[in-house]
């Protein structure tokens, strides 16, 4: 994993907070100093706890499990399902759904809906109704789409959250923590680091900075599902090596047995030959026999 560019993260802005009368006592330790009544944040903290929240989220991504991203404000939501999308992983940029993580068993039907609703269009049932139920069909349809259309593929609950603004995405943030999902985010001076569990301190208000650190997390996460993908194959190989072996055991076994067979059938045939041989002498020598007492009879 790259080394986290401090100079990347000061030129994306990355280091402006808030104004110092909105800030949060709790993030004292992230901040560098106050400049023209603006916060300003330490960006050697901020690399170091980006890079660990890099190696946490490497792992999950590693592990096959999802991680869910959050960032329904203007300035974050493009950045984030563009950069998101690339990965695989879900992602809500509107309206965060009540319950959606608490309540998820509604919400997987929410999504099975939308799945049915595409079935219908796919095998004709959609054509076999009214105009009216088709209208209300395909508004009911943009509405799913539009709210949970980027977690269709999510199955179960999220092995993480990602959250930038935590204070605008506070409901996530407690549903997160009553099922104990791991929270990562971007932290800005106004905001409470402490239920989250990784805190990457910084402006979560500019384009440049969000984009600078999703640039950063996505990457990681690319790593951790490019090495599952990885020991994926070295398993598939493997078990090919071990079927591919078993077979040439097995050849190996039937080739020996085959083999024993035919070292004992050799004797047998040996037995048989050396008694067709004696049964031939023995009618020969009683021949000799009889034609030497035929000699001496007319003899006499």
């Amino acid at each position: 994993m790259a080394k986290i560019d401090v100079k990347g993260l000061l030129d994306a802005g990355v280091h402006f907070g808030h104004l110092t009368r909105k800030w949060n006592p709790n993030m004292a330790p992230y901040i560098y100093m106050e400049r023209n009544g603006i916060h300003v944040i330490n960006l050697y903290k901020t690399a170091a706890k980006l890079n660990e929240a890099n190696e946490a989220l490497k792992k999950i991504a590693a592990s096959g499990r999802k991680i869910l991203f959050v960032a329904t404000k203007k300035q974050a939501k493009d950045i984030v399902a563009e950069k998101v999308s690339n990965i695989n992983m879900p992602y809500i940029t509107e309206r965060w759904p009540g319950g959606m993580l608490t309540n998820f068993v509604t919400i997987r039907k929410a999504i099975k809906k939308m799945s049915a609703i595409d079935r219908m269009k796919k095998d004709g049932t959609f054509n076999t109704l009214s105009k009216k139920e088709r209208l209300q069909v395909d508004r009911l349809r943009t509405k799913l789409e539009k709210n949970l259309g980027s977690i269709a593929d999510m199955t179960r609950l999220p092995g993480a959250l990602f959250i930038v603004d935590t204070m605008r995405e506070h409901i996530a943030v407690k549903e997160a923590q009553r099922l104990n999902i791991p929270i990562f985010a971007m932290v800005d001076t106004n905001c409470d680091p402490n239920p989250i569990d990784f805190v990457i301190p910084a402006n979560d208000d500019a384009g440049k900075s969000i984009n600078a650190i999703l640039t950063e997390v996505t990457n990681a996460i690319a790593e951790g599902l490019a090495e599952r993908k990885s020991e994926k194959q070295d398993k598939k190989e493997g078990a090919q090596e071990e079927a591919k072996a078993e077979v040439e055991v097995k050849e190996e076994a039937k080739a020996e047995v085959a083999q024993a067979e035919e070292v004992k059938a050799e004797p047998a045939t040996e037995e048989a030959q050396e008694s067709t041989e004696a049964a031939t002498e023995e009618p020969a020598a009683e021949e000799s026999n009889e034609e030497a007492a035929a000699e001496e009879s007319s003899k006499e």
